[in-house]
C-alpha cells in the first residue's frame, strides 16, 4: 500500500468515525455518567468489534451478509433489539446524582457492551467489506496491508470516540440535579432506541 493510497484510506476512516451512530451514543452516554476512563473501556470494546469485522471481511465471510438477505436480517434484528434494550434501560434508570464516593462501575461490562453495540451492526461489516478491498493491493502481501488497515481504522475511531466521550464528560458536571439526570437518561435512551429503530428499518445495501 502506497502512502497516497493509505492517506485516502485514512480520510475515509475519519469520515466513517465522525458520522454519529451507536458508537458515539454509547461513548457520550458512558462518559457523561461515569467519566472518560470508564467510557474508554466501552470504546475499546467498539475497537475490538471493528477488528472482528475486519477479520470476517478478510476471511471472505462479509460476502455472506452482503448477499444473503436472511443472514443480514438475523444480525440486523439482533442488533436492533440490543440497542432498543439499552435505550429502555437508560430511559428507566433512576435519577441518581453523581457521587464522587460511589463505587466504580464494572468496566468489564462496559467493554462487552461496546463490543456488542458494534458487532451486531451488519451494515458496519458490509461497509468495511465494500471499502477495504479497494485499498488492498492483491499483488502484495495481504497480512501487512490488513494490519495497517486495522491500525488505521482503530486508532482513528478511538480518537474520535474519545473526543465524543471527553465532550460529554464536561456536560457530566451538571449531573447533580435529579431533573437534569432524568433528562439526560431519556435523551440517551431515546437515541439508543432511535438507533435501534433505524437499524431495524434499514435494508441490505446493494
Amino acid at each position: 500500500m502506497t502512502l497516497t493510497v493509505w492517506f485516502g484510506f485514512l480520510l475515509a476512516s475519519i469520515l466513517i468515525a465522525i458520522t454519529p451512530g451507536p458508537g458515539a451514543v454509547i461513548s457520550m452516554s458512558t462518559g457523561m455518567r461515569h467519566g472518560y476512563w470508564a467510557a474508554l473501556m466501552a470504546i475499546l470494546g467498539l475497537q475490538t468489534a471493528i477488528l472482528i469485522h475486519l477479520a470476517i471481511v478478510a476471511l471472505g465471510l462479509g460476502a455472506l451478509l452482503a448477499t444473503s438477505e436472511t443472514a443480514f436480517s438475523v444480525v440486523k434484528f439482533c442488533g436492533a433489539a440490543y440497542l432498543v434494550w439499552l435505550g429502555l434501560q437508560k430511559w428507566r434508570a433512576p435519577a441518581v446524582p453523581v457521587d464522587a464516593n460511589a463505587p466504580p462501575v464494572r468496566r468489564k461490562g462496559l467493554f462487552f457492551q461496546g463490543v456488542l453495540v458494534n458487532l451486531t451492526n451488519p451494515k458496519a461489516i458490509i461497509f468495511i467489506a465494500a471499502l477495504v478491498p479497494q485499498f488492498v493491493n492483491p499483488g502484495q502481501a495481504q497480512v501487512p496491508q490488513y494490519l495497517l488497515i486495522a491500525a488505521t481504522l482503530c486508532l482513528t475511531d478511538l480518537t474520535v470516540m474519545s473526543g465524543y466521550a471527553l465532550a460529554a464528560v464536561h456536560l457530566g458536571r451538571w449531573l447533580h440535579d435529579p431533573i437534569a439526570i432524568r433528562r439526560q437518561n431519556r435523551l440517551f435512551g431515546g437515541l439508543f432506541v432511535s438507533a435501534g429503530a433505524l437499524l431495524a428499518a434499514s435494508s441490505r445495501p446493494v
